[in-house]
This record gives structure tokens, sequence and C-alpha cells, in this order.
């Protein structure tokens, strides 16, 4: 099996099970909006839920498998069986034992965690709420993080479809904590969801015991700061934290700026509902690229063939922009009926609606940079250089920090609450091109101009798919529909007539993606990977 049929194969079941997830995942948010709409208690359980949840993207979709998976391949490929579970057993406990601390000490001081969170906000009593729903959140951290390095290790001997599938239990479990009979026991519904978080990291963690001890790993009790394979990866993993998970630090930046006084309510609801939509295509395809190629990138770095390496890269950018700008000019152009499709229900109303669109038009202009960030610094981790995208990620959290304290001052009639994810978005576009030009002059000749051509005929295809949609929105009148039948029927019409419109101009201009993907997956014999 080639490269190329390996990390689509790998891609396809990630996304397969991602999707599954994802749709749970808007069935999970709908619930909170319905309950709480973009009210103050929904800003309290938006706060409280992102502050252990950041903590869960850094980890599990970041410095934890990127910074295991290299290291512990190299055990796979040099070491006895023996060696090879002992410093697994000896990280598991070792990482059980830090998050314990760190979860005690977010509920002991969560008062000052929230308030730390709310720089630019006045009243900090307004925020009592969140304090609570902090308390009842924050040990998530430690189920998730051990969640995540059963997945790093699962992800090396090739299982990816019972990893991907964890965060469904989350999203059940919110839904189930989410429904009457649940929450009116418990006496308030942010406190519901609050205890559903909680459960749902458990099962998410529990749920793939089973598959390590089949594999070969029995969980004996032991502690080692000192252990080298340990100490590897905690020299991977503290600056990772930084590097690698730079997107979600930019968005709890966001979080904060979104508490300033001029800020309207609902400003934090707002940019969380927006960025779940976003999750839905960033989410979907090009998180499940990135968990597949890190093992392949690790290996051909582990083996100096970074030919290989540096095509496996262009590749998976390739096919990754392949979707993400499409949708991102989908996302621009239909974001009011997307958000009032998806959530206009219950307590979230027209002006949920307005506030989350504008939120999702900036964001929205970001996605390709979002994806194109998690693709090449995986490149980097691969050959154990943590160093690198933690400078460049420096200087990008610098720029969203100036760019949000601008908006936020003097164009903030211009931009209002969509401020904080135009800072965002710029900021990713800065990371990804100042690590792309670092990884071709450390790497050699990526084929730049070949990329740049792919993306040329991507975005004609692109544009001309936008125009179509905003005519069929105009035309179809979907702003006078009031109810929520018509509505779905011409969105759902409007999506699949993009979409088929899309991938025709694709095919009519010869872009290569087109052929990759349908290509690879009817041919039988192997090819070698090509890829600029």
């Amino acid at each position: 099996m080639t490269d190329k049929k390996q990390i689509l194969k790998s891609a396809s079941l990630i996304t397969a099970i991602t999707v599954v997830s994802r749709i749970l995942g808007y069935f999970r948010d709908q619930r909170v909006t319905v309950l709480l709409g973009t009210s103050l208690a929904a800003d309290s359980f938006i706060l409280a839920y992102r502050i252990p949840n950041l903590l869960r993207r850094l980890v599990g979709e970041g410095s934890m498998t990127a910074s295991f998976i290299p290291v512990f391949t190299s055990y796979l490929a040099d070491k006895k069986r023996d060696e090879v579970w002992d410093f697994a057993n000896r990280l598991f406990w070792t990482l059980a034992l830090l998050l314990s601390l760190v979860a005690v000490a977010g509920m002991l001081f969560s008062p000052q965690v929230i308030q730390f969170f709310t720089l630019f906000g006045h009243a900090p009593q307004k925020w009592d709420q969140a304090v609570s729903l902090n308390r009842i959140m924050f040990p998530y951290i430690f189920f998730i993080g051990l969640s995540a390095l059963a997945m790093a290790i699962l992800n090396c001997f090739q299982v990816f479809g019972l990893p991907a599938s964890t965060p469904i239990l989350l999203n059940l479990s919110i839904i189930a904590f989410s429904t009457g009979m649940v929450w009116q026991r418990i006496g308030d519904p942010a406190r519901s969801l609050g205890f559903g978080v909680l459960v749902g990291g458990t099962l998410q963690l529990l749920s793939q015991i089973p598959a390590l001890v089949r594999h070969g790993m029995h969980f004996n009790l032991r502690f080692s700061v000192r252990h080298p394979g340990v100490r590897a990866v905690g020299r991977l993993m503290v600056p990772g934290f930084f590097g690698i998970g730079i997107y979600q630090i930019n968005f709890f930046v966001d979080t904060v700026f979104a508490t300033a006084a001029k800020m309207p309510s609902g400003s934090i609801t707002a940019l969380y509902v927006a960025d779940r939509v976003m999750e839905l295509v960033l989410g979907g395809y090009a998180i499940a690229v990135a968990t597949a190629i890190l093992p392949m990138m690790s290996h051909q770095a582990a083996a100096h063939d970074f030919e290989n390496m540096k095509k496996t890269f262009v590749f998976s950018l390739r096919i990754v922009s392949y979707i993400t700008i499409p949708a991102a000019v989908g996302l621009v152009v239909l974001r009011v009926p997307i958000i009032r499709v998806l959530f206009e229900h219950g307590q979230f109303q027209a002006g949920s609606t307005a506030l989350t669109a504008r939120a999702l038009f900036y964001y929205a202009m970001g996605l390709p940079a979002f994806a194109a960030v998690k693709l090449i610094v995986p490149g980097f981790y691969s050959t154990q250089d943590t160093r690198t995208p933690v400078v460049v990620a420096a200087y990008s959290l610098v720029v969203n920090f100036v760019l949000n304290a601008v908006f936020l001052k003097s164009f903030f009639q211009t931009f209002q609450n969509g401020g904080p994810a135009l800072a965002t978005s710029l900021a990713a576009y800065f990371n990804f091109f100042m690590l792309f030009v670092v990884f071709r002059q450390r790497f050699g000749r990526l084929g730049t101009f070949a990329i740049l051509h792919s993306m040329f005929k991507i975005s004609i295809a692109s544009a001309i798919m936008g125009v179509l949609c905003w005519a069929m929105v105009y035309f179809t009148h979907f702003e006078q529909q009031a109810r929520f039948l018509p509505r779905l029927v011409i969105f759902s019409g409007v999506l699949a007539v993009a979409t088929g419109v899309y991938i025709g101009i694709t095919w009519l201009i010869h872009c290569p993606e087109v052929e990759e993907v349908w290509g690879i997956a009817r041919r039988a014999g192997p090819r070698p990977l090509t890829g600029g």
C-alpha cells in the first residue's frame, strides 16, 4: 500500500468517525443554546468549560500526541517489548500524578482562575456562576489527559478508530445531562451540563483501557521523572503546549477579550458557537489527516527519508486545502443561514444569530490557515524539533494580542464582537507562512509554485461556488422563511448543489486533488508518493 493510500485510508476512517462525533457535537451544542441561549449563564458555562477544554485540545490534539509518538515509535523500533511497556507504564502513572495535582489546584483556586480569564471585564462578581461551574468541570483535565496518552499509544499501533470515537461518549454524556429528567433533578441546567462534561471525560478514558491491555499494557504502578523516555517526552511536550496548540491558545485570547465591558452580552457564547461550526470542517478532515500523517512522518524522519517526508506534507496540504478553501467561502456566504438552521431555537433568538454570524464571518476567513498549521507543525515534531514551532507561535500570539487590542480600542464599531475572530484568523496566516518559510529553508524545495497553482485553481472554483450560493439563497427567499422545515430544505438544497458544482468545476479545470482522492481509492497497483 502506498503512503498516499495509507494516509487517505486512515484519514477516511478517522473522518467517518469524526463526522458522527461532530453531528452529536452539534446536538450537544444545540442543547446548550436551547437551554441557555446567549445569556450570562451561557457565557459562564462556556467560559468554565473552555478552561479545561483548552488543555484537552492542547493535549488530545496537540502536544501529547505530537511529543509521545516520535519517542514511542523509536522505542518500538529499537527496544525490547518489556522496555517499551515499562516506558509506557511509567509515563502513564507519572502523568496521572501531575494531572491530579493540576485538577485539585484548579478546583481550590477556581475564583483566581476565572478572574485571570476575565481580565478585561468589569464587575468580577458577575462570574460567580462560572467559578462554581469551573470547580465541577476542572477534574475533566485528569481524565482527558490520560485519555490523550492512551490515544497516542494506540495510534502508534495504527489503531485510529477507537481513539477517534471517544469524543462521541463525551457528546452523548452532555446530551443526556441536558435532558429535563436529569437537569431538573440537579436543579440548574448549567450545573447539569457541567456534570455531563465530567462523566463524559471519565468514559473517554475507560473506553480505551481494554484496547491498551490487548496490545500489552499492564498498568503496573510505577512513577518516574528520570526515565529517559519520560524525560524525552517531557522535553518535547512542555514547549509543545504552546507550539502546536497556538490555534487553541489564540481562541482563548479571544475569549478573554470577549469579556471586555464594551462587548455585547453573549459574545463568549457567540465566539464558541462560531468556533464549533468551524470545527465541523476543521475536525472533519484536517485533524483527521494531521492525525494520520504524524506517525508516517515520524517513521520517515527516523529513517532520514526527508524527501518522502516533504512529499507527505505537501500532499496532505493540497488535499486539505481542497476541502477548507471552498468550506471557508461557503461559511462566509452562508453564515446567517447556517446559524439560523443549526441553532436558532429555544432561547437562541434572532439577536443571538446576528451576534454569532458576525464572529463566524471572521473565523471562516482563517479556516485554511488553521488547517495548514495543524499539518505543518507535526513536520517539525516528527524530527523532534519543538523550538521552532514555539518561537513562531510566540510571535503569532503577540500578533493576535496586539490585533485584538487594536480592534477593541480603535475599530470596535467596525468589527464589534467579530474583532477577536479576525485577529485570530490573521495571526493564523502569520503563523503558517513563518513556519512554511523555515520548513522550506531547512528541508529544501517543496514545489511552492505547484502548490500555489493548485491553490489558484481551487480558489477559482470556490469563488464560482460562492457566487452560486449567494444567488440561490437570494432567489429562494431564505430570509423570509419563518419556519424551520422550509429553512432546512432550502439550505440542504443549496449545500448539495454547491458541493456538486464545486467538484464538477475542479474536475473540468483538472485540479490534481480530484484525481488524487478518487484515483488512489480506485487504483489497485502501488504508485510512488509524489507531491510537488
